[in-house]
C-alpha cells in the first residue's frame, strides 16, 4: 500500500506531462483553444501533484526532477509553440518579408528561458515558500491570455516581440513573487492572495482565456507591492 501511495504524486505529474504533449500537438496545428485547454489542465495537475505529495508525505528526488521535466514541456515548450503559431498568423503583409519570416521564431525564447528558470529553481534554496522570478506556469497562462486577446482584438507583431523579451527576463529575474499556497485561510495572512484570486476570476469571466494575461499582470503588480510592504 505504501508503495502505491508513494507513486500517486508522480502519476499526477505524468498527467501534467501528457497534457503538455497534447498542448504542443494542437499548438503546432494552430488549434489555439484546445492547446490552451491542455495547458490549463497541465497547470491543474501541477497543483495537484504538489498537494498530493504534501497530503501523503510522498516526496522523492525523482518526483522533483520529473516535475521540472513535465513543467518544461507544459509551461515552456507548449506556450512557445502556441505563440510561434500565433505570431505566424498575425505576421501579415503589413510587415516586411524578413519580419514576417523570422520574428515568430522569437517565441522559442519562451522555452529557453523557462528551462533556465526551472534549473535555477531546483538549486535555489530561497524559493521554498515563495518565488524569485516569474513561475513558469504563470508565464504560460500569460501567453494564453495574449494569444486569445490578440485573436479577438488584433495584435502588433513588434509589441509581441517586446513582450517575449520582457517576460523572458522576468522568468530569471530576482523579483520576489508570492506563492498561492495557503497555510491557513485567514484574511489577515492571505489578503494579497484573495485579491489575486478575485481579480483573476473577474478577468476570466469578462474576457475568457484573454483574461489570463490581465490576471498575471495583476500578479506581478501585487508582488511588487508586497515586496515594498
Amino acid at each position: 500500500m505504501k508503495k502505491i501511495i508513494a507513486h500517486i504524486p508522480n502519476t499526477i505529474t505524468c498527467f501534467n506531462l501528457l497534457s503538455g504533449c497534447f498542448a504542443c500537438l494542437f499548438a503546432f496545428g494552430a488549434d489555439f483553444e484546445t492547446a490552451a485547454i491542455f495547458i490549463c489542465l497541465a497547470a491543474l495537475f501541477d497543483f495537484m501533484d504538489g498537494f498530493a505529495a504534501r497530503l501523503l508525505n510522498a516526496y522523492s528526488p525523482m518526483g522533483k526532477e520529473l516535475d521540472s521535466l513535465a513543467d518544461m514541456i507544459s509551461f515552456g515548450m507548449a506556450p512557445g509553440i502556441l505563440i510561434f503559431s500565433f505570431a505566424q498568423q498575425i505576421a501579415t503583409s503589413d510587415y516586411s518579408a524578413f519580419v514576417q519570416e523570422y520574428l515568430p521564431y522569437l517565441a522559442f525564447l519562451i522555452p529557453v528561458f523557462s528551462g533556465l528558470r526551472l534549473a535555477k529553481f531546483n538549486i535555489d534554496t530561497r524559493q521554498s515558500t515563495s518565488f524569485i522570478g516569474l513561475p513558469v506556469p504563470a508565464n504560460a497562462l500569460f501567453w494564453i491570455g495574449v494569444c486569445f486577446w490578440g485573436l479577438e482584438n488584433g495584435f502588433n507583431l513588434y509589441v509581441l516581440g517586446v513582450l517575449i523579451l520582457i517576460f523572458s527576463y522576468l522568468l530569471i529575474s530576482e523579483l520576489p513573487m508570492f506563492s498561492l499556497k495557503f497555510k491557513d485561510f485567514s484574511l489577515h495572512n492571505n489578503y494579497i492572495r484573495y485579491i489575486l484570486l478575485l481579480g483573476a476570476i473577474t478577468f476570466i469571466v469578462l474576457f475568457g482565456f484573454g483574461g489570463f494575461a490581465a490576471a498575471i499582470i495583476l500578479y506581478l503588480v501585487l508582488s511588487v507591492i508586497n515586496m515594498k510592504l
